[in-house]
């Protein structure tokens, strides 16, 4: 059973929607999922639809004139009950379930190898493009029959000309396709993924031949079943039987390049007098039905494009937000940072942590992977690490509670590398903890020797037992520290597979380590612009350095 809306306007239409998204909104907006520009007693985001783990529930979203469930305001969300009412402007919206497309069409195997040859219409595309209305049966261009097909072109092209989310023009397509006709009942069905489904029905119950089907969607062919009591296929079906279903058309849903779907219509309980010229008319009816669905359909993803876009532009600058801002305020020590994203949010982190005793704290992350996905591990990473060191004890300790927290968070192909260090101004002693993360360098004051800082132990998240240690050293004035994630050593040079790499790093750091700590990080960042010329970084690149200097 599938959850659905029966909205009827205030001109009487009425319109079935699915709800198959977790969350679906209504409003004037063009960016609500059910737009309703026309109606002017609603908001913009006027109400939604929510999908909670008890069922179904309406909340109306601060709308100007209120939202009516069961006849009462909707102060809180509201739980829907199949039958409750909604009102919202001039809209009356009933929630009920019904049966799903499976239940609705059944497609039934022909009995012999043509079963459709010698008692069916066969037309094309082109061939209905060729032949005017009126022109097959006799009668002329001036004929009732040629002005009926012209006001249902002139109908179509007015009535699928302008905006309709995607379930409303199913249903408009169906409506037009029925009445240019005369067809009692009509179906509409897409192709998704080479799969029909129903995206639209006037009646149910339907049996439709494999035969027929496949060769409207194979051959582009529109067909017009004039007598289906002469085919055993459909002569004794229940279904036929009950609604004496006699005659019916099906036609391609297609555009100039391909074909999407079809459109079948029939009338039960007479043989109606279905035309080549119906068929031909149903032909390019579908025709221009098929263009507009794909026309609506890129609209629909442009704007879920616009939106995710809009959406990774706030994430980003949200997570631009959780970095550490002036590094001024790092006693003895002179700290630049870098953070730049491969996608417009990432998995890399970094962060300076101020202690009361005057000591302070640098940290640098990696999450395994790229995109929303890394930075929401990230920010989970970052809040932990804040927490643990608003009472800071040894950081191998610290290290061990970390591991165990972002297991229960990380799936199983992430993990994280890290690393953090104290430095004491006072005594100049740093100590550290690397969780498998790039052996951050310490360039001494004389730029002759270098230490890497690797004492820690395995990477966050994978190993509930892992251990850690904590290791220690002196920072003397002129040292200099960089802690950088692999995006830096692993940038690969434009037009090669060479990587920047470590030493070409530490020898970088060596030539200007007696500079600012913002001329070295420029100067890292200028180097590698130049070594993949200009090319987007294929990871995230974070950079950390810090000069001791008293």
């Amino acid at each position: 059973m599938s959850p659905e809306l029966l909205i009827r306007t205030r001109d009487g239409r009425t319109t079935t929607v699915r709800l198959e998204a977790r969350v679906v909104t209504l409003g004037r907006s063009r960016d609500a999922h059910l737009s309703y520009p026309d109606d002017a007693a609603l908001s913009r985001t006027h109400l939604a639809f929510e999908r909670s783990a008890d069922g179904w529930v309406v909340r109306d979203l601060g709308s100007k004139n209120g939202t009516l469930h069961n006849s009462q305001p909707v102060a809180a969300p509201k739980r829907l009950q199949p039958g409750d009412r909604v009102m919202a402007g001039h809209l009356i919206i009933d929630f009920c379930f019904t049966k799903g497309p499976a239940e609705t069409v059944v497609f039934v195997e022909e009995s012999s190898t043509n079963p459709i040859a010698g008692r069916t219409v066969v037309s094309t595309l082109d061939d209905a493009l060729a032949e005017p209305a009126g022109i097959s049966e006799g009668t002329g261009t001036g004929s009732p029959a040629a002005w009926r097909h012209i006001n249902t072109l002139i109908r179509a092209g007015r009535e699928l000309g302008g905006h309709q989310p995607l379930s409303e023009l199913f249903q408009t397509i169906v409506e037009l396709a029925t009445d240019a006709v005369g067809a009692t009942r009509g179906l509409l069905m897409t192709l998704d993924n080479d799969q029909l489904a129903e995206r639209a029905a006037k009646g149910e119950a339907f049996c439709i031949s494999t035969a027929v089907r496949d060769r409207v969607l194979r051959e582009k062919a529109s067909l017009l079943v004039q007598d289906t009591s002469l085919d055993e296929a459909f002569r004794l079906r229940e279904s036929i039987l009950r609604q004496k279903v006699r005659s019916f058309m099906a036609v391609p849903l297609q555009t100039n390049e391909r074909v999407i779907g079809l459109i079948y219509v029939d009338v039960p309980n007479r043989l109606p007098d279905f035309t080549r010229d119906d068929l031909n008319l149903l032909t390019v009816l579908a025709n221009v039905a098929a263009v507009r669905i794909e026309r609506e359909r890129f609209a629909e993803v442009e704007q879920t494009e616009r939106m995710l876009v809009r959406e990774l532009e706030q994430a980003a600058e949200i997570q631009r937000g959780l970095l550490p801002g002036d590094p001024s305020a790092t006693p003895g020590l002179d700290v630049a940072g870098y953070n730049a994203p491969c996608r417009t949010v990432g998995g890399d982190y970094y962060d300076f942590i101020r202690y009361p005793n005057d000591s302070t704290g640098l940290v640098v992350a990696d999450v395994a992977g790229k995109g929303m996905a890394a930075a929401l591990l990230m920010s989970c990473l970052q809040a932990r690490v804040r927490l643990l060191e608003e009472e800071p004890g040894p950081l191998a300790e610290m290290a061990v509670r970390l591991n165990r927290s972002m297991i229960a968070c990380c799936p199983g192909n992430r993990f994280v590398t890290f690393f953090i260090c104290r430095f004491d101004a006072e005594t100049g002693e740093l100590t550290y903890c690397n969780a498998g993360h790039n052996a951050p360098l310490l360039i001494r004051a004389s730029g002759e020797d270098t230490d890497k800082l690797q004492v820690g132990g395995p990477i966050l998240g994978m190993l509930p037992a892992a251990q850690y240690e904590q290791g220690r050293c002196l920072l003397a004035p002129g040292d200099t520290l960089v802690l950088y994630s692999d995006g830096v050593t692993e940038a690969v040079r434009q037009g090669t597979e060479e990587e920047f790499g470590e030493d070409r790093l530490e020898n970088l750091v060596r030539e200007h380590h007696q500079e600012s700590a913002a001329t070295i990080l420029g100067t890292i960042v200028q180097t590698l612009e130049s070594w993949s010329a200009g090319a987007p970084p294929a990871d995230d690149i974070t950079l950390l350095v810090a000069r001791r200097v008293k």
